[in-house]
């Protein structure tokens, strides 16, 4: 062997060595690595291949219906037919699918084409909601999951889609999926309290995903009882655990699917007749006065009727409100907008949610207080003329300063006791009843503290705890609460206007009538309700309506006893039967005799109420110049139940800027009134006429 020849072999052999290292090092590497996902990894990529084959598919459930007590349908599902295309199950034959697409397209008016796609417009695409043409669409869809069907037009008529399904052999790939919407049928008559749907928030989302519910697919209640009862309306979906391709074409159902419950109905305590008789009398008594003025008096009011024995809700218009079959499929973003940039505010329930100085209706607590109290009894006389001077003081040894305190009858109503000082509401009886009058009324009266105690016993400044979303408390002043929010000390004159409802008072109409319904039901405060009944998805009652007794003010002790420094003392007192049986007969001689008389002239069924006349000086009327000093604009009010001796029905009406209580607001209830006796003959008639018929 030549030089040349072992220089040549010694190589060879580095040469192999080398190679052998490599291929030895290379080996355990693999066989660690071997080890790592077989052995230690073993169990993650396991889970993981299992979630690339297995896939949970959630199972939409059916939401519950909404009735009203008739079993006239509020709220309901109806199936929306929409048109969808499946990319992998297109032909394979560009010249079919173009045929396909053009046909389509004529159809249902989609483009073929249209449109750019790009990293920016495919992030903002949603099905339904876009220009893209139907090429676009189904190239987005072929990218993403090709075997899942892409929507590319909803809420299509039962005709196309009977036409599609009739094609589905001509036009593989293309398809009809139907899914649940929500109709209200009542419309804006009952949407204050029904509400509307829309997509699971942001906020919302990880609860409702934790319940098995799908973000972009699911909706929830955002007003009304579709919002305070969600979760009993929504049930529970149901899933599927399936097994797919690498393409994502499903092969089997891996288990046995968990089937979607179904979510219970509700039945209301609404009388949609009443309901709309309420809307008609509210709706054109305020037309009636903006055309006989010839300008814009009003634009929004509120009206409830209640039975005060049971506490169930019969009617609660809020006016003006919103349509919410509008907001059925989708919130468009110009209603919504034209909605919560309106001034008056469609999207707020008045009736819980706006808080307003209830004026003369609020004179009944110191009417219950002062007899109560022995402030006066109700034979004794009190000089009622329109002007009272009063010493207004802000602190026991303020020598104070001269005031005067007006009647809104300037010329005075005499001499009265206290039914002529109800029935006629005479604001200087309630001004001396409530703060006291020289040698009258002696000390302060009633006083500011004790007027506190009997508003709040008849459910003033607390939320009644009605199933609706939104509801505020109000307000009863006492020197504390102006010494903590307005840094200044009571005055003598704050008792007095708050005797008849002014000033920092403020209240809701349905805490109105639900302090009138307690004293219509003899001291009783029944829970107020909109729920009569909850249903099962089969229409069994799984929750009948049982009436709640909150307190009886003539048996439960409410009423702080106070010491000389208004301190409660530990002890709770009632209210005596007789002191209410009075206020009662007040509110008879309101209708009979006092400031509601013409408005109840021709009633056929008896009745009892009381007028109700607010200043005020809020935000709305700063703007519009309307806050004149002793010429304040003025709301509407009246209460008013009936029959007198055994009351059915109660109810409030509230005009916003409506003006006297007597002219506007006691119109409306008399209808309203009138509407329910109406009604209940209908009842009766038509049963009377079943039961025959059955015999």
């Amino acid at each position: 062997m030549n030089r040349e020849g072992k220089i040549s072999e010694g190589l060879e052999k580095w040469r192999f060595t080398a190679i052998y290292g490599l291929l030895g090092i290379i080996l355990v590497i693999y066989v660690i690595r071997l080890f790592s996902l077989q052995v230690i990894h073993y169990e993650e990529y396991l889970s993981q291949a299992e979630e690339n084959r297995l896939q949970s598919v959630s199972v939409a459930t059916s939401r519950g219906n909404i009735y009203d007590r008739n079993g006239i349908v509020l709220a309901q599902n109806v199936a929306s037919y929409n048109v969808v295309i499946t990319p992998a199950n297109l032909p394979s034959d560009t010249g079919t699918t173009e045929n396909i697409y053009r046909e389509l397209s004529a159809l249902i008016g989609i483009p073929v084409t249209n449109g750019v796609i790009n990293d920016t417009t495919v992030k903002y695409f949603t099905p339904c909601q876009t220009d893209f043409g139907l090429k676009e669409i189904v190239l987005i869809g072929d990218t993403n999951e090709p075997y899942s069907p892409v929507k590319v037009k909803c809420n299509v008529s039962a005709d196309v889609a009977m036409v599609i399904r009739e094609k589905e052999d001509d036009w593989p790939g293309v398809g009809i999926s139907v899914e649940q919407v929500r109709q209200y049928p009542t419309g804006n008559l009952t949407s204050e309290v029904v509400g509307f749907l829309g997509p699971i928030t942001a906020e919302d989302e990880a609860y409702y995903v934790g319940k098995g519910f799908v973000a972009d697919r699911d909706k929830i209640g955002f007003a009304g009882i579709e919002a305070e009862l969600n979760d009993l309306l929504m049930g529970k979906n149901g899933s599927r655990l399936i097994e797919v391709d690498n393409a994502g074409k499903e092969i089997r159902d891996v288990q046995a699917p968990i089937v979607a419950v179904p979510g219970e109905s509700v039945v209301l305590t609404i009388d949609s007749r009443l309901q709309s008789a309420a809307r008609t009398a509210l709706i054109s008594e305020i037309n009636f006065w903006n055309t006989y003025l010839g300008r814009i008096l009003s634009q929004n009011g509120v009206v409830i009727a209640m039975n005060p024995k049971t506490g169930e809700i019969l009617a609660m218009v809020s006016y003006p409100n919103y349509e919410n079959n509008r907001l059925e499929r989708l919130i468009p973003a110009y209603y919504y907008n034209q909605l919560s940039q309106d001034p008056l505010k469609p999207m707020l329930n008045y009736a819980i949610s706006a808080e307003q100085p209830p004026g003369s209706v609020f004179k009944i607590a110191a009417a219950i207080g002062a007899l109560n109290e022995g402030v006066v009894t109700p034979e004794q006389q009190l000089e009622c003329p329109g002007t009272i001077s009063v010493i207004q003081k802000y602190s026991p040894n303020d020598p104070g300063t001269p005031r005067l305190y007006y009647s809104y009858d300037r010329a005075g109503h005499g001499i009265c006791d206290f039914l002529k000082g109800f029935r006629l509401s005479d604001d200087v009886y309630f001004y001396k009843i409530g703060g006291g009058f020289n040698e009258e009324v002696p000390g302060v009266g009633l006083g500011a503290w004790r007027i506190a105690e009997y508003a709040k016993a008849l459910g003033f400044d607390r939320p009644t705890g009605i199933e609706l979303p939104g509801e505020i408390s109000g307000l009863i002043p006492d020197p504390t609460w102006k010494r903590i929010y307005r840094a200044e000390n009571w005055s003598t004159g704050d008792t007095y206007i708050t005797t008849i409802g002014q000033g920092y008072v403020l209240a809701t109409p349905l805490q109105v009538l639900q302090s009138f319904a307690i004293l219509a039901n003899d001291g009783k405060y029944m829970q107020p309700t909109i729920i009569k009944e909850v249903l099962d998805a089969q229409g069994n009652v799984i929750k009948p309506f049982e009436p709640t007794l909150v307190w009886d003010i003539t048996k439960d002790p409410l009423i702080n006893e106070l010491d000389e420094n208004n301190k409660p003392t530990g002890v709770k007192y009632t209210v005596q039967p007789w002191v209410i049986a009075k206020t009662k007969e007040g509110m008879r001689a309101v209708v009979v005799e006092g400031t509601a008389e013409e408005p109840f002239i021709n009633e056929t069924i008896p009745s009892a109420g009381k007028t109700g006349t607010a200043e005020y000086c809020d935000n709305v009327a700063q703007q519009k110049n309307l806050c004149v000093p002793e010429n304040w604009p003025t709301h509407s009010w009246y209460v008013g139940y009936a029959p007198y001796d055994d009351p059915e029905i109660a109810v409030v009406a509230f005009v916003y800027n409506g003006g006297e209580g007597a002219s506007v607001a006691a119109p409306i209830v008399a209808k309203v009134l009138e509407a329910y006796f109406e009604l209940k003959a209908i009842d009766s008639a038509a049963s009377a006429t079943s039961t025959t018929i059955l015999q």
